[in-house]
């Protein structure tokens, strides 16, 4: 019973860092779209340097590459059949 519940735990907690990722992804697509829109519109320099740091700090987040590391190990565990 006890890998059982392990095993809803891991699922769990897979299915809200999945979600969370989707929304770390979709906040980098905003944050493109307004990179764009500010060169377009000829932005001050100084903004757009810092949205563009903005930007390339939300790609490369720890919470990206936990999530991914998290969702690769529950995916091993469904695969072997193991809690």
């Amino acid at each position: 019973m006890a890998t059982l519940r392990n095993l809803k735990i891991k699922t769990s907690s897979c299915r809200r860092i999945v979600k969370e990722l989707h929304s770390y992804e979709k906040e980098v697509e905003r944050e493109a779209s307004k990179t764009a829109d500010m060169k377009a519109k000829g932005a001050d320099p100084y903004d757009l340097k810092q949205q563009v740091e903005l930007e390339s700090n939300q790609k490369e987040g720890p919470e990206i590459e936990d999530a991914q590391s998290t969702i690769t190990e529950v995916e091993q565990l469904f695969q072997t059949g193991e809690a």
